[in-house]
């Protein structure tokens, strides 16, 4: 995420100085509140996600929003995944939204899976809900999941928020060895970083089309990869966009409007 708001911890650990660096695995999970909604921080300014306390299933931010713009093209997933599992605003929505489906989390960092059983108000496992601790390299890369996934959503950024941190041509491969047929990628990128162009590449050696969203938050940008060739008939997507609207008041408008090849 691009955008930027100080944790309570950061704010803390400023106020009382600096203190003794110690070796860590992963960053610290932090949280901030306001007006409503709780934020997920990795120490830092950069927001990892966000939750309105009021409405814990919504998706919050608008890029979030975006991720789902595959709905355009897929109706009823058989298998949604989420690459990065932030607050879980992706996770619970897919679950809340597609009762017949499948939905996977993977996460590396375990802190990040207790504080959304905690104080985002995921779900625990079930037949239909599964949150794993794993590196989303190792997952992509299990031929135990090729031709398994009808969705991917990728929203992988540490604490640096310098880009995915995963982003090579192997790993985009490894994504789309992992899609169904007529399967769909959305990846969270930074329209205005360097990182950008870099992942876009990667992506186009990889799947058939690449389609992106107009920028949001000052920067996040979404990206739509298609396995294959997706059907752009504008009236149908239109047609499709209003039942969205109607079912689940995502702003779908935007994305027939926006949604352009790279």
């Amino acid at each position: 995420m691009l955008i930027k708001r100080k944790s309570i911890e950061a704010e803390a650990n400023h106020r009382d100085g600096p203190v003794k660096a110690r070796k860590i695995r992963y960053a610290p999970v932090t949280l901030s509140e306001l007006d409503g909604v709780r934020y997920l921080h990795f120490g830092t300014e950069w927001v990892q996600g966000a939750m309105r306390l009021r409405k814990p299933d919504w998706l919050e931010l608008e890029y979030a929003q975006q991720m789902m713009a595959w709905m355009l093209f897929i109706q009823q997933p058989q298998h949604i995944v989420q690459l990065g599992l932030g607050t879980a605003s992706l996770t619970k929505f897919c679950y809340r939204q597609f009762p017949a489906a499948r939905v996977t989390a993977i996460e590396l960092n375990p802190s990040v899976i207790t504080i959304c059983h905690s104080m985002f108000k995921l779900p625990e496992d079930d037949a239909r809900l599964t949150v794993r601790e794993m590196d989303a390299m190792d997952y992509v890369l299990d031929p135990a999941q090729h031709d398994s996934i009808d969705v991917l959503q990728v929203d992988l950024y540490d604490a640096t928020a310098r880009g995915p941190v995963l982003d090579s041509a192997e790993f985009y491969r490894a994504c789309a060895n992992c899609l169904r047929p007529n399967g769909i990628m959305t990846v969270n990128l930074f329209g205005d970083h360097p990182s950008y162009a870099k992942n876009l590449k990667a992506m186009k050696f990889a799947f058939h089309t690449v389609l992106c969203l107009p920028e949001v938050h000052e920067g996040n940008v979404v990206a739509l990869a298609f396995k294959a060739a997706p059907l752009l008939d504008k009236a149908s997507l239109q047609q499709r966009a209003t039942e969205i609207k109607n079912t689940t008041k995502l702003p779908t408008k935007a994305w027939i409007t926006g949604l352009k090849p790279d």
